[in-house]
């Protein structure tokens, strides 16, 4: 049987991979800030964006989200690798919307992503998300009004 605080670690660390989805959907900007550890990187080297510390990860989720007109992402649960204090782990994400400009965005990746435990539970160290497929064919359909971000 296995340890009871790995099986917490992992359940805990599966939370803070659904608060980045629910917070960054539901525009939640200091949440989404607040599950990185202090200093710390989300990378999308696809698009040339780096921001470090939660100030520059809230500010940079913000501007990117104001790009679309509706904006959909799905993650799947992937592996995670307990090493005492820090862990690592992939996190697989499926992302389709439209943008403000009209242009369609259908993607697969993967995040690959470095955890450190905090005084206020798991976090974030790293996120890197690396694109495996892009699909930038025009979407067919459309989002209710009431979806539609503001």
């Amino acid at each position: 049987m296995r340890d009871i605080s790995v099986i917490a670690d992992r359940v805990e660390i599966e939370a803070l991979r659904g608060e980045f989805t629910d917070a960054g959907t539901l525009h939640d900007w200091d949440r989404f800030a607040a599950l990185f550890a202090e200093d710390r990187a989300w990378r999308m080297p696809h698009i040339g964006v780096a921001f470090v510390g939660r100030e520059e990860i809230r500010a940079g989720l913000e501007r990117l989200q104001d790009l679309w007109d509706f904006f959909v992402q799905t993650v799947h649960p992937g592996m995670i690798r307990l090493d005492g204090d820090t862990a690592t782990g992939r996190a697989y994400v499926a992302e389709f919307g439209r943008m403000h400009d009209g242009d369609s965005h259908l993607n697969y990746a993967i995040y690959h992503d470095r955890y450190r435990r905090t005084s206020d539970g798991w976090r974030f160290a790293e996120r890197v998300y690396e694109v495996r497929y892009l699909d930038t064919t025009p979407l067919p359909g459309s989002a209710p009004a009431s979806a539609h971000m503001s």
